[in-house]
């Protein structure tokens, strides 16, 4: 990814009605297993905190995340959704420790088919950018969960992998198509075929993320990329998601979805936060945004 500069109308973010800066203490959801603060305006993190598991990904959760996002669709006081785990890791995966010898089948069937899939569609739905922070071991769930944001940044030394291959389990089919949309057939494969656990620069080399930072650098640097994606035109950002989001899964478009993305172009010149980008730009100042 390119260097994030600093100066310049163009590297500046919006104020406005943007939502507030950094918080006190983190929101607690899910038993205190998942952690909801907001480190930068118009920001919102999700941390994972589930250490005693590895961070793996239970019930609770799952479901926190999957009720958590349709919250963070607020207007524009939150702009991009973040992603990470308690350090050192970023998460094992699903959560089967618990399950019994008696009732495996039913219980690994039951977490990985609903509260696990709701999750990651709430993450691959959310209209904002969304990125995962990969600060440490990213395995299986964990790793699907990372490739369902929009964006990836990995601390080096990090690990990322897909076990099934080792766990004798056949990978759902929506989690497969999106290592295809990532990584491509080739790639796919070769993560499924042989379940090897990849470093960051390897993960970086096929683009399964999209940036690799110094480990002590992660946190700070996924706040700063978040920061600037959440300082851009509010309606140019969600727009434009919402136009790479169709056109990836429709090679063809449909009449009404060409109207869609048409009009989604055609609205942004009459906007308010046009004109306003327009005007900053020209006077050398940051842009106040109000998502109109």
């Amino acid at each position: 990814m390119p260097e994030r500069s600093a100066g310049g109308p163009e590297s500046e973010g919006g104020g406005g009605a943007g939502g507030s800066g950094t918080t006190g203490a983190p929101e607690s959801l899910a038993g205190g297993k998942l952690l909801l603060d907001r480190p930068a305006e118009a920001v919102a993190r999700l941390r994972i905190a589930n250490p005693e598991r590895r961070n793996a990904l239970d019930h609770e959760i799952l479901a926190a995340i999957a009720a958590a996002l349709p919250r963070l669709d607020d207007g524009i006081a939150t702009r991009c959704v973040l992603i990470t785990g308690t350090p050192p890791l970023f998460s094992a995966g699903y959560d089967i420790a618990e399950f019994t010898e008696e009732a495996f089948e039913a219980e690994a069937e039951a977490l990985v088919a609903h509260p696990f899939q709701a999750a990651m569609e709430a993450i691959a739905a959310h209209p904002w950018p969304t990125i995962a922070a990969i600060n440490g071991l990213c395995l299986g769930g964990g790793l699907e969960l990372a490739v369902s944001c929009d964006l990836r940044i990995a601390a080096a030394g990090a690990k990322l992998g897909m076990p099934p291959a080792k766990l004798g389990l056949v990978y759902g089919h929506t989690g497969l198509r999106r290592f295809l949309e990532t990584i491509g057939l080739p790639r796919t494969r070769e993560m499924f075929f042989t379940g090897r656990n990849l470093d960051a620069a390897r993960a970086e080399a096929i683009g399964l993320v999209n940036e690799v930072v110094a480990d002590e650098e992660i946190d700070a640097a996924a706040v700063a990329l978040a920061a600037e994606i959440a300082a851009a035109a509010p309606l140019s950002v969600r727009g434009n998601k919402r136009v790479i989001d169709v056109l990836a899964a429709n090679p063809t478009l449909s009449d009404a979805q060409e109207e869609e993305l048409v009009e989604l172009r055609r609205s942004c010149f009459g906007s308010a936060d046009f004109r306003e980008g327009i005007r900053a730009f020209a006077e050398k100042r940051r842009p106040a945004w109000t998502g109109k």
